[in-house]
Protein backbone atom coordinates (compact mmCIF):
# COMPACT_ATOMS: atom_id res chain seq x y z
CA UNK A 1 0.00 0.00 0.00
CA UNK A 2 1.08 3.41 -0.97
CA UNK A 3 1.76 6.02 1.44
CA UNK A 4 -0.99 8.32 0.21
CA UNK A 5 -3.54 5.17 0.54
CA UNK A 6 -1.74 4.88 4.59
CA UNK A 7 -2.60 8.96 4.94
CA UNK A 8 -6.40 8.21 3.90
CA UNK A 9 -6.58 4.85 6.21
CA UNK A 10 -5.29 7.16 9.33
CA UNK A 11 -7.93 9.67 8.63
CA UNK A 12 -10.57 7.10 8.51
CA UNK A 13 -9.03 5.84 11.81
CA UNK A 14 -9.03 9.45 13.30
CA UNK A 15 -12.89 10.00 12.50
CA UNK A 16 -13.87 6.35 14.19
CA UNK A 17 -12.21 7.38 16.80
CA UNK A 18 -14.12 10.38 17.48
CA UNK A 19 -17.39 8.90 16.39
CA UNK A 20 -16.65 6.49 18.73
CA UNK A 21 -16.04 9.32 21.60
CA UNK A 22 -18.86 10.60 20.83
CA UNK A 23 -20.69 7.32 21.56
CA UNK A 24 -19.18 6.49 24.52
CA UNK A 25 -20.14 9.84 26.01
CA UNK A 26 -23.92 9.24 24.69
CA UNK A 27 -23.83 5.31 26.28
CA UNK A 28 -21.92 6.97 29.75
CA UNK A 29 -24.93 9.90 29.47
CA UNK A 30 -27.79 7.00 29.13
CA UNK A 31 -26.08 4.63 31.76
CA UNK A 32 -26.11 7.62 34.27
CA UNK A 33 -29.70 8.48 33.48
CA UNK A 34 -30.72 4.83 33.97
CA UNK A 35 -28.49 3.95 37.17
CA UNK A 36 -30.79 7.47 38.61
CA UNK A 37 -34.04 6.08 37.74
CA UNK A 38 -35.95 4.80 41.01
CA UNK A 39 -35.70 0.94 40.62
CA UNK A 40 -39.40 0.47 39.92
CA UNK A 41 -38.57 2.64 36.83
CA UNK A 42 -35.67 0.50 35.71
CA UNK A 43 -37.70 -2.64 35.76
CA UNK A 44 -40.08 -0.98 33.85
CA UNK A 45 -40.83 -0.34 30.04
CA UNK A 46 -38.66 3.09 30.08
CA UNK A 47 -35.70 1.29 32.01
CA UNK A 48 -35.81 -1.17 29.50
CA UNK A 49 -35.82 1.12 26.83
CA UNK A 50 -32.80 2.65 28.02
CA UNK A 51 -30.79 -0.59 28.74
CA UNK A 52 -31.82 -1.57 25.01
CA UNK A 53 -30.28 1.65 24.08
CA UNK A 54 -26.82 0.98 25.86
CA UNK A 55 -26.66 -2.21 24.38
CA UNK A 56 -27.11 -0.70 21.30
CA UNK A 57 -24.69 1.66 22.17
CA UNK A 58 -22.05 -0.39 23.03
CA UNK A 59 -22.43 -3.04 19.68
CA UNK A 60 -21.45 0.65 18.22
CA UNK A 61 -18.23 0.71 19.86
CA UNK A 62 -17.42 -2.40 19.72
CA UNK A 63 -18.01 -2.20 15.68
CA UNK A 64 -15.94 1.10 15.55
CA UNK A 65 -13.28 -0.88 17.14
CA UNK A 66 -13.37 -4.24 15.32
CA UNK A 67 -13.24 -1.32 11.56
CA UNK A 68 -10.20 0.12 12.90
CA UNK A 69 -8.67 -3.15 13.65
CA UNK A 70 -9.56 -4.24 10.09
CA UNK A 71 -8.20 -1.06 8.91
CA UNK A 72 -4.95 -1.67 10.72
CA UNK A 73 -4.48 -5.38 8.70
CA UNK A 74 -5.34 -4.09 5.48
CA UNK A 75 -2.85 -1.22 5.97
CA UNK A 76 -0.44 -3.88 6.92
CA UNK A 77 -0.28 -3.01 10.69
Amino acid sequence: MNAERRKLLAKAEELLAQAQTLIEEARDGEQEAYDNLPESFQDGEKGQTMSEAIDNLEAAIQSLEDAVSTIDDAKGS
